[in-house]
C-alpha cells in the first residue's frame, strides 16, 4: 500500500490558512498556492536518488551529487497549473507534461480531453499535481492515463485531500505515494471538500 504524507510545517499551515479564507483574492491565492507547491517539494524530494558527480569549485575538485532520474511535473488541468511554478522553481530542470480532465457535475466522473508528455517521460520520476484530492476520480484517471503509456514511477502531489480520495487512490494505484499539505474531514453532497478551499480552479483564475 502506498504511503500518505501529510506535511506538518508552520509556513505551510500559515499559507494554507490564507488560501482557505474565502476573502482572499485571486492574486494572493495564486501566489500562496504556488508557494505551498515550492514548500511541499522539499518533502517530495526527500528520498530522490542521487549519483556522485565530481566538479571543480573555485578552489579545488570536490565530490558532489546530482539527481539520478529526470523529473517530469504533470499538472491536471486546470487547477494543477497553480502549483507548477512553485515546484518548478525548486526543480528548474524538470520537464512539464499536461493532462486535461473535466468532471461531470452530475456523475462526478472524470473525462479526458487532453494528454501530452515529454518524450523521455518513461525514464523519469513523474509528479502528478492537482490541488484537490476529493473523490480521487480525477487523480486516479490521470495516473491510469500515464500507466497506459508505460509510465510507473509516479507520485501524487496535492494541497488538500479527503479520506475518500485517499481510499480511492490507494485502491486503484497502491504503488503511488500521496503527498498533501492538509487532510480534511469529508466530501459534502456536491462533492466538495469540507472545509476545503472551494473551487480551486475558479479561485486561481478568477472565474466562476
Amino acid at each position: 500500500m502506498s504511503k500518505v504524507v501529510v506535511l506538518n510545517h508552520p509556513l505551510i499551515d500559515h499559507k494554507m490558512t490564507i488560501i482557505r479564507d474565502k476573502n482572499t483574492g485571486s492574486k494572493q491565492f495564486r501566489e500562496s498556492v504556488s508557494e505551498i507547491g515550492g514548500l511541499i517539494t522539499y518533502e517530495i524530494s526527500r528520498d530522490f536518488e542521487t549519483v556522485p558527480k565530481v566538479v571543480e569549485s573555485p578552489v579545488c575538485r570536490v565530490d558532489g551529487f546530482e539527481l539520478a532520474k529526470k523529473i517530469v511535473i504533470v499538472p491536471i488541468l486546470r487547477a494543477g497549473l497553480g502549483m507548477v511554478d512553485g515546484i518548478h522553481d525548486m526543480i528548474p530542470h524538470a520537464k512539464i507534461g499536461h493532462i486535461g480532465l473535466y468532471r461531470d457535475e452530475e456523475t462526478l466522473q472524470p473525462h479526458t480531453y487532453y494528454a501530452k508528455f515529454p518524450t523521455d517521460i518513461k525514464e523519469s520520476l513523474v509528479l502528478v499535481v492537482d490541488p484537490m484530492l476529493a473523490t480521487g476520480g480525477s487523480a486516479s484517471a490521470a495516473i491510469t492515463i500515464l500507466k497506459d503509456r508505460g509510465i510507473y514511477n509516479i507520485r501524487y502531489v496535492g494541497l488538500v485531500g479527503t479520506p475518500e480520495g485517499i481510499k480511492k487512490l490507494q485502491e486503484d494505484h497502491p504503488d503511488v505515494d500521496i503527498y498533501l499539505a492538509a487532510l480534511d474531514s469529508h466530501l459534502n453532497e456536491e462533492g466538495y471538500i469540507v472545509p476545503g478551499l472551494g473551487d480551486c480552479g475558479d479561485r486561481l483564475f478568477g472565474t466562476k
